[in-house]
């Protein structure tokens, strides 16, 4: 599942430079996030890290986007160039 950011957005800086995958940018009003880029910090953290930096909780899953944790694993490796341990999608699919 990609992350949203919602219109709340007070943009004030801290999640940007916490998206291991550069994901989030300054929108045309407010921050907002390149779902092809989301992988909720799959690979990297085991929380998204805007969601617990953001002081007012605007960063929900997109509904729009609904990835499963196999998916967000594969865009994990098409993203960094690191293959993905087949046994992790298998138990991230249980």
């Amino acid at each position: 599942m990609a992350l949203m950011i919602t219109d709340e957005c007070i943009n004030c800086d801290v999640c940007e430079p916490e998206c291991p995958n550069q994901a989030i940018y300054l929108g045309a009003e407010i921050y907002e996030i390149n779902p092809d880029k989301c992988t909720e910090c799959v690979g990297h953290f085991e929380e998204p890290q805007c969601v617990q930096v953001c002081p007012l909780a605007c960063i929900p899953v997109d509904p729009k986007r609904v990835e499963t944790k196999p998916v967000l694993w594969l865009k994990f490796a098409q993203l960094t160039g690191r293959p993905v341990a087949p046994e992790m999608l298998f138990i991230a699919q249980h």
